[in-house]
């Protein structure tokens, strides 16, 4: 029975690239594409993947968290992050997010094959460009995830990650969606976070996240702001 391939990206010609890689490879069948982690997340409660591909750079919940909540409720799923960048942070937080495989969007096919097979098999792979020296530090534990701003360190990693959406103009409703939280949860999480960084509105989380540079995306959040 081939591996079951699970493609997540938000550029279908990308996607369409990697199935007409993988339809030359019996041992690889692509099951399901998703353009976003959320909908990642929730092909993989429903059905057995045995392979996630998935881009790091997702809007919404992005590659390293749709792959932490993937693991959280299917555990046996290993997922590839794609990425056109190396840098330091996207490699650890990618790797310690629970991720079996860090390939860069520039490598070649058989790169790509090499470790969708790999990871299929219980193993691991690190694209050839990513420097040895990287990996060895990453290994040894000398590298650290870039650490969280100090006006944030009193946050939990999911106060952050709410903290992050709504930076990115999110609703409750959409963040209930994203992280499978009840709705009255996430509103509590913004309640907490408020209090903890002596903040009145949505407008002023976003500031602080916007000012700690832990979101790329200043999204529609003023205009939201009345309605999360």
């Amino acid at each position: 029975m081939p591996f079951r391939v699970l493609l997540v990206d938000d550029h279908k010609i990308l996607r369409d690239g990697i199935k007409a890689i993988l339809r030359t490879e019996e041992e690889f069948s692509v099951i399901g594409e998703a353009e976003n982690g959320t909908d990642a997340v929730t092909f993989c409660k429903k059905n057995t993947v045995d392979v996630v591909v998935m881009d790091i750079g997702l809007q919404g919940l992005n590659g390293v968290e749709a792959t932490i909540e993937i693991l959280r409720h299917a555990s046996e799923t290993k997922v590839i992050i794609l990425s056109m960048y190396d840098d330091e942070h996207s490699v650890v937080s990618a790797i310690r997010s629970g991720a079996r495989a860090f390939v860069l969007k520039k490598a070649s096919d058989s790169d790509l094959v090499d470790a969708i097979r790999a990871v299929a098999k219980g193993g691991f792979y690190m694209s050839p460009q990513v420097s040895e020296k990287l990996l060895v530090r990453i290994q040894k534990g000398d590298l650290e995830a870039k650490p969280v701003p100090s006006m944030l360190e009193g946050l939990s990693p999911r106060e952050l990650q709410v903290l992050r959406l709504v930076a990115e103009g999110k609703t409750s409703k959409e963040i209930a969606v994203m992280l499978d939280l009840g709705l009255q949860t996430v509103r509590s999480y913004r309640k907490t976070m408020m209090k903890k960084l002596n903040v009145n509105n949505v407008a002023g989380l976003t500031q602080l996240a916007l000012a700690a540079g832990i979101t790329r995306y200043q999204g529609d959040s003023a205009s939201n702001a009345a309605g999360v």
